[in-house]
């Protein structure tokens, strides 16, 4: 994809619409048809932890390697052991759908640990997902279980981009049966004329002494915009200056949803 770097300087929005005790990292915007970055603003090139917005990837290698069926098979439910930090929604009965919706952790290790080492590492290599490091945390041997969440794999907000333009388009090294499920299991959100589907991603940075710092959280939003004729690809990521309640990726989407009808209007000029 081209990466042409022009930020739209009337567009408000990118610097002030999120509050004090959050700040806007970065928040890039292609046009899918293109491939040309017609919004960017903010550090859209520095890596860090993907979160739950890797399930999009890993939904499409669920899908492409037969683990998922569709929509709504397999339903699996939680075993002793696995996590269930997420509350009640994440200890019920859950599908591909439900899994996406509530960002349930221990289903996407499921579908990692069917793939085993070996075949998730060279899934993850042949969709070029940021840096592609799934091996986890050093000496831990749980890259199957965390790699994507504050660990080894990383990638950035044009990282991002790229990957979903490609995902979009057809040009990853999967079958149209991922692609199509994958695409009909990403939440999506009516404003006006668009429709904007997309991933939020919630995690923390990590300390030297690999403790979590939780007031400087992370909160992605990932996905693209369509209103028919137009099809738009995009990435924001703030991260908290103080700690918060609830998700970042949650915060990070509200103020995207609130911010595009007039950003849609700005690119359109």
């Amino acid at each position: 994809m081209a990466r042409i770097h022009a930020l739209v300087l009337a567009l408000p929005f990118l610097a002030l619409s999120a509050p004090a005790q959050a700040k806007m990292l970065c928040t890039v915007v292609a046009d899918l048809a293109s491939g040309e970055i017609v919004a960017e603003d903010g550090d859209c090139s520095t890596r860090v932890t993907p979160a739950s917005t890797f399930k999009i990837a890993l939904a499409i290698v669920g899908f492409d390697s037969s683990f998922l069926k569709d929509a709504h098979a397999p339903t699996l439910s939680i075993e002793k052991g696995e996590p269930d930090w997420g509350g009640e929604d994440w200890r019920k009965p859950t599908d591909p759908a439900r899994w996406l919706k509530y960002s349930v952790v221990w289903y996407s290790q499921r579908i990692a640990k069917h793939l085993g080492s070996e075949k998730f590492s060279e899934y993850v290599k042949a969709l070029d997902y940021g840096n592609a490091d799934v091996s986890g945390d050093p000496g831990k041997d749980n890259g199957l279980e965390r790699s994507w969440i504050s660990s080894s794999l990383k990638i950035s907000p044009v990282e991002q981009v790229g990957f979903l333009s490609r995902f979009l388009t057809g040009r990853l090294p999967v079958g149209t049966h991922a692609v199509e499920q994958t695409i009909g299991i990403v939440e999506a959100a009516h404003l006006a004329d668009w429709t904007v589907s997309g991933k939020t991603g919630s995690a923390f940075p990590r300390r030297k002494d690999g403790s979590f710092d939780r007031a400087r959280g992370w909160g992605w939003f990932v996905g693209w915009a369509t209103n028919g004729s137009r099809t738009y690809v995009f990435a924001r990521l703030d991260q908290d200056e103080k700690r918060e309640s609830g998700p970042g990726g949650l915060r990070a989407r509200q103020k995207f949803l609130d911010a595009w009808p007039d950003m849609a209007k700005g690119l359109a000029k």
